[in-house]
């Protein structure tokens, strides 16, 4: 007897759970060479105000875990996505006509940018912080803390590598993340999605929108709730709608300089793009004022 094949319909990734978008729309994914791929949920303004709700319920555990807590469940991501090796290099291969050597060299690459990312959580302080020198009786301390939920357009033309590098650095200093995917590339942002329902990641930290960013990027940059915006994936057009949506509640916004080559080192820009700098005085030898105290 034929098998029959069963079409796939990749959901949303919100608060740790695969729902249907609200609207109950999808798309045809195809791959390089027009061939239907899978379906794909089609995000709404709506999904994306639970994905807000769910990313900012997300971030307060999230932020409060210890780093050295955060790091081992981004180094599981990595170990998760090691795993499953098989799959993504065939997905990429399926979707963007590569070579099965490069897609793998892509997944490798996710999963060694992954590592690096682990290894950051508990030197964000060491680099980014440090003792204030002052003229007075007074030790003064400066210290990264997370900005609070980001809103991501993921990149098209790297839909893992990619992806992993935008996402990781966001995730590294405490904060949560809502992605916009590739619109033409939502497998495997979605597959990764099962990967990060599997590692340990807690409800809400990740959440993964499929669909136009073009629809749903500007509610995201115009709402209250969302602290921060990283456009790599924005085209120069929708870019600037953002960034004048994004000054109504004054956003951090991330704009990385040139294109974006994800195959180079990953610096410290991203990192820092999503960080807040909290510094503490503490009056010398004063016993008024418990340790760490702040004015």
């Amino acid at each position: 007897m034929a098998h029959l094949s069963v079409s796939k319909t990749y959901k949303l990734y919100l608060g740790g759970a695969f729902p249907r978008s609200e609207s109950g729309r999808t798309y045809p994914v195809r791959d390089i060479k027009g061939n239907f791929m899978a379906n794909a949920a089609l995000g709404s303004r709506k999904d994306g105000r639970d994905a807000v709700a769910a990313a900012r319920k997300g971030v307060g555990a999230w932020s409060k875990a210890t780093p050295y807590n955060r790091g081992q469940v981004i180094y599981r991501i990595a170990e998760m996505l090691e795993g499953r090796r098989a799959q993504f290099v065939e997905l990429i291969s399926t979707s963007t006509g590569a070579s099965a050597r490069a897609a793998g060299a892509e997944v490798d690459a996710a999963v060694n940018r992954l590592v690096h990312y682990a290894g950051w959580t508990d030197k964000l302080s060491a680099v980014f912080g440090g003792a204030n020198p002052v003229s007075g009786p007074y030790f003064s301390y400066s210290a990264p803390e997370p900005t609070g939920v980001v809103a991501v357009v993921a990149p098209a033309g790297s839909p893992l590598l990619g992806l992993v590098s935008v996402l990781a650095p966001v995730i590294t200093g405490g904060n949560s993340a809502v992605v916009i995917a590739a619109e033409d590339d939502p497998c495997v942002a979605i597959t990764l999605a099962e990967v990060l329902a599997t590692s340990d990641v807690p409800a809400g930290v990740v959440n993964i929108l499929t669909g136009r960013a073009a629809e749903i990027a500007p509610h995201l940059a115009a709402h209250g709730d969302v602290n921060g915006l990283d456009l790599t994936g924005a085209d120069v057009e929708l870019r600037l709608a953002l960034e004048q949506a994004a000054a109504g509640t004054v956003k951090r916004v991330y704009v990385p300089k040139g294109v974006p080559d994800f195959t180079g080192p990953p610096g410290t820009a991203r990192l820092r793009a999503f960080l807040e700098i909290k510094t503490v005085w503490h009056p010398v030898g004063s016993v008024s004022l418990a340790a760490g105290s702040s004015y």
